[in-house]
């Protein structure tokens, strides 16, 4: 017998972190962050356009009460799950325009947007996602502690583990490399010579004791300026002393 609840039970669970509350509203309570639950669904069942998507149904604006105009969006949710396609669809709504509280009028640029935005979280919370916000749980702050150390653990175990720093190398075989770099960099008889030489060696360089890493770097710092200073064109002894000709 197949488990109708699969879905649900693997999506249901809410973390906290990713929640905010509900305003402007005569009611209270939280609601999940929308973008949350995209990423939610995309854990799930795969990119969206590839495992998941929605479209805009159809748009409108009605007018309410005391002249206020309502933005409604119908959105349709698509999925791939354990091989079949599922739909599911519902509205949103958003205030286009009217007056505030100061009397002042508005018009949101923005509820359009805003209307699809609902629609697509409450399409999304019919196939479970965030199922213990819409049954009522997160109004019992034990559940959101619990859920909270959770969700933290699962992250702490899931992160990669620090990793080790690599083991010094011998004092024999650190000097063969301190020398190998050092009589490759004296050879060296132009900049781009010098700087290639110490990027080759460099992964061997910071493995080497302190001590001799300063050596090389002192070396490295004179032998860059001997370069740079043959580079530059000889300047006559009594440079100062020229006049322009006229």
């Amino acid at each position: 017998m197949s488990d109708n609840l699969a879905l649900w039970h693997a999506v249901e669970k809410t973390d906290p972190r990713h929640t905010k509350p509900i305003v402007g509203k005569a009611y209270s309570g939280n609601s999940p962050k929308p973008h949350y639950l995209v990423h939610k669904a995309t854990e799930t069942f795969g990119p969206i356009g590839i495992g998941w998507g929605f479209s805009i149904v159809s748009e409108r604006i009605e007018e309410g009460a005391g002249g206020d105009r309502m933005h409604f969006a119908h959105v349709r949710v698509w999925y791939e799950w354990d091989g079949k396609r599922g739909e599911v669809e519902h509205v949103g709504g958003t205030q286009f325009s009217g007056l505030r509280s100061s009397g002042k009028p508005f018009t949101d640029e923005d509820a359009p947007k805003k209307s699809v935005t609902d629609a697509l979280v409450k399409a999304l919370s019919m196939i479970g996602f965030a199922g213990d916000i819409f049954m009522g749980r997160f109004d019992d702050s034990k559940y959101i502690t619990a859920t909270r150390a959770e969700f933290e653990q699962a992250e702490a175990q899931a992160a990669p583990e620090a990793q080790e720093q690599p083991e010094p190398m011998p004092n024999t075989a650190a000097k063969v490399h301190w020398k190998t770099i050092a009589d490759q960099m004296f050879d060296c008889t132009t900049l781009k010579q010098l700087q290639g030489a110490w990027n080759r060696h460099y992964r061997v360089y910071e493995q080497l004791p302190e001590d001799l890493q300063v050596e090389l770097r002192k070396w490295k710092d004179e032998l860059k300026d001997k370069l740079m200073a043959a580079a530059q064109p000889a300047i006559p002894p009594n440079f100062d002393k020229l006049e322009t000709a006229e």
